[in-house]
């Protein structure tokens, strides 16, 4: 018999799946989500359909006038409000339960495609919390963004990076926070990082000054043309503006 009831344990699987699915791919075709129907013990329909309410939820897919189910459950709404503000413990939380109900160890959802030495290096010890948290990030950042490079288009997952705006060693708080994200590949992202390139609050993409002064055609194919272009908007989770203005005061180079 059906269960009738959602167990908060399940809604937060079924959150964590939501953060790590493409707005385009809630389906009831979708591989992962059949897989967490089957861990869960509900129907195929009945996760999709959850997904669908959560997406009701979110202000970014309101923003841009896109909704999901009209109607849901309470338990969809006390989860997002618990959540929505502690990223960090939503990761560690979520991924703890979907290891429980795989009967594996929480070190099995560690991507192995993040480069940690990148991200943590400033710091000796990297936790297993912290792998764990960042390979969610890195699924949430890519899912939201469709596995595509918000400025250059770029698809080819081995090449992007979940970036983020404000870095892991200066805000603890965010670090897990998808509107601190953003999908970038490797190059844009180095620059980024390195404040040759910055991301305004309306969402163009912004070229400093030195590299504006260059005249090497490969510089100027690969940031120049760029500029002024409004970046590919996720369909989840919108970058934060107050985080894109801390990126442009204190990391781009626009002296």
């Amino acid at each position: 018999m059906t269960k009738k009831n959602w167990t908060r344990e399940e809604h937060i699987v079924a959150f964590n799946l939501y953060c790590k699915t493409p707005f385009n791919k809630i389906n009831s075709s979708n591989p992962a989500i059949k897989e967490t129907a089957g861990l869960i013990g509900r129907s195929v329909g009945s996760v999709a359909m959850k997904l669908a309410n959560f997406a009701r939820l979110d202000p970014a897919l309101q923003a841009r006038n896109i909704s999901g189910l009209t109607q849901g459950a309470k338990g969809e709404e006390e989860v997002w409000k618990e959540f929505h503000g502690n990223w960090d413990e939503l990761a560690w939380s979520s991924e703890e339960i979907l290891a429980k109900y795989k009967g594996a160890s929480i070190e099995s959802s560690i991507d192995r495609e993040l480069n940690f030495k990148q991200i943590l290096e400033t710091e000796k010890d990297i936790s297993v919390k912290a792998r764990v948290n960042q390979g969610f990030f890195r699924k949430m950042i890519l899912a939201s963004y469709n596995s595509t490079c918000c400025i250059t288009n770029i698809d080819i997952p081995e090449l992007l990076i979940a970036s983020h705006i404000i870095p892991w060693s200066v805000d603890s708080k965010n670090r897990v926070n998808p509107a601190n994200g953003l999908c970038l590949n490797s190059l844009h992202d180095k620059a980024f990082d390195r404040g040759f390139i910055s991301i305004s609050p309306e969402y163009k993409v912004l070229v400093s000054k030195e590299l504006k002064r260059t005249q090497n055609r490969a510089s100027i194919n690969s940031f120049l043309k760029y500029e002024g272009q409004v970046i590919n908007l996720p369909k989840k989770f919108l970058p934060s503006s107050e985080f894109l203005n801390w990126h442009n005061r204190n990391v781009f180079k626009n002296n």
